[in-house]
Parts: C-alpha cells; structure tokens; sequence
C-alpha cells in the first residue's frame, strides 16, 4: 500500500496494521467468503473486462483517478480527494435498497454513483 494512502487514513483515524494488497486469487479460492457486490476503482481498467466471479456478484465500475501518479507538492491533496470521493460513493452506495428484486435499478444506480465525485 502506498505510504501516502496509509498516512491519510491514519489521520481519519483508521488503523492501518493489517491492511495489505489482496489478489483476486485469494477470494476466488475454495471457502473464500461469497460478494453480493464488486465495485473496481481503478481508473486505468476501464477498458479491461471484469473477471466472471463466484455467485455472480453484481459488478460496477467506480473510476477513481490514481493518486499515486500525482507526483511532488500535489500527492497529499490527490489522496485526500480520492479519500473524499470513495468516501461519498460508498454512502450513497450504503443508502440503496440492497434487496430490491429491481436489479436493473439497482445496476443503473450503481453506475450513476460512480459518476458522482466529492
């Protein structure tokens, strides 16, 4: 994880001991926990093609501009925006009707929020 991503979540008051990068592999495994939800916020994978994963989960795509490629005086400011902007997503995302039998709207609605920034 990027120093500067654990230094912006330290000051948010998040412990960072345990965090560490996860492959796909490892949640793909046998008794691996099962997603009802896969949001990826790479910005750089927009044109690559999700994996199919176990169960099906619905998929979203949520871009999100990598600060690690800000360099010098600005990187600080783009990890806090980036914090920001999945901070924002994630609630709106956590006020949706989860278990509506609407799953077109809910897709649809899990889209607009990866449109939405801070």
């Amino acid at each position: 994880m990027h120093p500067m991503a654990i230094e912006v979540l330290r000051e948010q008051g998040y412990s960072t001991d345990d965090l560490r990068s996860k492959g796909r592999e490892e949640f793909a495994a046998p008794g691996a926990p099962r997603f009802d939800f896969i949001i990826t916020v790479c910005d750089n994978a927009a044109s690559e093609t999700c994996p199919v994963w176990p169960g099906h989960p619905m998929t979203a795509r949520w871009g999100i501009e990598d600060p690690a490629e800000v360099k010098g005086a600005g990187q600080r400011e783009a990890f806090v925006r980036a914090y920001r902007q999945m901070g924002r997503r994630i609630s709106l995302f956590l006020a949706l009707p989860v278990d509506t039998p609407d799953r077109a709207l809910l897709k649809a609605k899990l889209r607009e929020i990866g449109q939405t920034s801070e």
